[in-house]
């Protein structure tokens, strides 16, 4: 029993570590599918605002911390106690989940592992009765540390997790696991294998005239300039081989051109300013946005602000910040997935990610004191996900086991003591 109950006891550490780690890493997409939940359930007052984000900043911590307890051992009643809790409301919820489909994934593993909702479901059944078994046997469980640095343990785990989730939502996620990563290619990324069927989608444009609301695609793009923008997205009009990017595409605000492929083939530098929302966007680096529009004029290269703004919100924003760049369409769900920021800003050469900057880390003019080609971030960063994840070992892993061998030197030191104080007097 003991070992089948440490068996579960570290397969429930794992996974909750992880799906704690990668919520933490993307907390801005954790928000995102916080929204997509309290929405499928109707609470759409509570989709905006302060309360998506405190959700999201708490799931990460909350699952990072289960996991650190149950993997060192500590907190032996509380950790298999919320374990079970979490594991009874989370597979009720995915069964609900994998029979209505109102979300297509539960977004438990963020994009870095991405289950359909009955593979989710099926999953937490398994966790959900190694839960059972570790909180029916929580005395079998053995503590990897003393009592003397468990509670330090516990605090450096949450202030780690803590600062790393609000690091990641201020910058971007330190891992991407989603397809516009730097060093993605895009156009690669559409491509669709000899032999299968492409998925066909279609975009629609909803547009509005005297109180009528009327739905545009490219085919039938208004002509009439006195019908006014006001939202876009991109539905699916026949399933088939679907590619890691299959919804880039770009559309003129002008007169509805398609962009895509210019850009896409640009051997030169394209800036784009990725905005989904520009009437909640954050314009605290308005003024470095358009010095970096500045600079690309200068050196001949393209600018443009993608968004899937209404007329009114793109006029407001151009009257606001002094905005003098073009925009143009993007379906939203596809600009939330390129950058984790709103603005954020993407550089792009030959259809190849080459910088991403979240509106809190935009480059400045001492930055851009030359042509691209001489910049550092005009080429592809060497970092390799390898490099990031010894990052991490140094700020968090190496920590704690620090304090666990120092922990275990001390145990046997004091156990040394106690037998020859023993031994001394016999």
């Amino acid at each position: 029993m003991v070992i089948g109950t440490n068996v579960c006891r570290f397969l429930l550490a794992g996974t909750f570590l992880f799906s704690g780690f990668v919520k933490a890493n993307d907390p801005l997409g954790t928000v995102y599918k916080v929204q997509d939940y309290l929405e499928a359930w109707g609470l759409f007052s509570l989709s905006t605002g302060v309360v998506p984000y405190l959700f999201a900043l708490a799931m990460g911590v909350l699952e990072f911390l289960i996991g650190i307890y149950l993997f060192f051992g500590i907190r032996r009643r509380v950790a298999p106690l919320l374990t079970l809790l979490f594991m009874s409301f989370m597979t009720p919820l995915t069964l609900w989940l994998a029979i209505d489909n109102p979300i297509s994934d539960c977004g438990c593993f963020g994009d870095a592992v991405v289950l359909t909702n009955w593979e989710t479901f099926f999953k937490n059944i398994v966790l959900l009765a190694a839960a059972i078994v570790v909180f029916k046997h929580n005395d079998c469980l053995f503590k990897l540390v003393t009592r003397k640095v468990d509670w330090l343990i516990s605090l450096y785990s949450a202030v780690f997790i803590i600062f790393f989730s609000l690091f990641c939502l201020q910058y971007l996620p330190i891992f991407d696991f989603r397809p516009y990563h730097i060093g993605a290619n895009i156009p690669q990324s559409m491509e669709i294998p000899e032999g299968e069927k492409p998925t066909t989608y279609e975009t629609i444009f909803t547009y509005e005239k005297n109180g009528e609301k009327k739905d545009f695609t490219i085919e039938n793009f208004p002509s009439d300039t006195t019908w006014t923008f006001v939202s876009s997205q991109t539905v699916v009009k026949e399933k088939g081989y679907e590619p890691p990017i299959h919804d880039f595409a770009i559309t003129s605000m002008e007169d509805g051109t398609d962009l895509t492929e210019e850009i896409l083939n640009d051997s030169s530098y394209t800036f784009l300013l990725i905005a989904p929302w520009l009437h909640i966007a954050d314009d605290s680096g308005m003024d470095l946005i358009n010095e970096i529009y500045d600079y690309s004029i200068e050196h001949g290269y393209r600018f443009l602000c993608l968004t899937a703004s209404t007329e009114e919100d793109i006029a407001a924003w151009q009257e606001n910040t002094g905005a003098e760049y073009p925009f143009a369409l993007m379906d939203e769900i596809t600009l939330k997935t390129i950058v984790r920021s709103n603005p954020g800003l993407v550089l792009l050469k030959k259809g190849t990610v080459l910088q991403k900057w979240s509106v809190s880390n935009l480059p400045d003019e001492y930055q851009l004191k030359a042509p691209l080609d001489e910049l550092p971030f005009g080429h592809l960063n060497k970092k390799t996900t390898i490099h990031k994840l010894l990052e991490v070992f140094i700020w968090f892993i190496a920590p704690l086991l620090v304090l666990t061998v120092g922990d275990l030197i001390w145990l046997k030191i004091r156990n040394r003591r106690q037998k020859k104080e023993q031994e001394a007097s016999n």
